[in-house]
């Protein structure tokens, strides 16, 4: 898989990190989630790196701290693997992507 990176939001030249891939997703590597493998935390800001015309295809839970909690297929390919920096505090994940629809018009109800 090939990676094309797309932004980061460091503290201290540390990451998350988000990348679209060759395949049309896109592997976002944040914090562990302890005992969840296919978890990862990203702070809200990472989100500003999405491609225009494109959503994460998954859902985001809001931790109430500034970040979100997001579910993906781990990468575990060597190669892949081999064109991150990835620290022991953090793993990565292949997430789909969506079209981004908007919804316009009033809300009746």
């Amino acid at each position: 898989m090939q990676l094309m990176f797309l932004g980061k939001e460091t503290q201290g030249g540390g990451s998350p990190a988000l990348y679209a891939t060759d395949r049309g997703t896109y592997v976002v590597q944040g914090w562990k989630v302890s005992g969840h493998a296919t978890r990862v935390e990203i702070p809200h800001r990472l989100l500003g790196h999405v491609e225009k015309g494109k959503c994460l295809d998954t859902r985001l839970d809001d931790t109430g701290r500034g970040s979100f909690i997001l579910s993906g297929e781990p990468v575990t390919d060597a190669e892949t693997l081999a064109q991150l920096d990835i620290p022991g505090h953090e793993t990565c994940v292949e997430i789909p992507t969506s079209k981004e629809v908007w919804v316009s018009g009033a809300a009746t109800g």
